[in-house]
């Protein structure tokens, strides 16, 4: 099976966090690595594998079922989403 990458997975992101993750930086929680969410190696199948391109851990898992998703976010240690237009908070 062909890797794809993290922007295979755009449309459904935004739908489920409301913003545009791709250019959000993830760190590997197995080997710390901090990457955009648009360079993970994505696999398509009854779900969504995306793991990290350094270690191949996987860090993120989508199951769709049923009217719902269910997100699995347990091999990304921290998740920084920029704010729109460079606001600060």
């Amino acid at each position: 099976m062909d890797a794809l990458d993290g922007n295979a997975i755009a449309g459904q992101l935004f739908e489920i966090f409301g913003v545009d993750l791709t250019t959000a930086s993830g760190t590997c929680a197995g080997c710390g690595a901090v990457a955009p969410i648009a360079e993970l190696s994505v696999y398509r199948s009854a779900g969504v594998v995306a793991r990290c391109r350094s270690c191949d851990a996987v860090v993120m898992v989508l199951l769709s079922s049923g009217g719902s998703t269910r997100v699995d976010l347990r091999g990304m240690a921290s998740l920084e989403i920029a704010e729109p237009n460079g606001a600060t908070s």
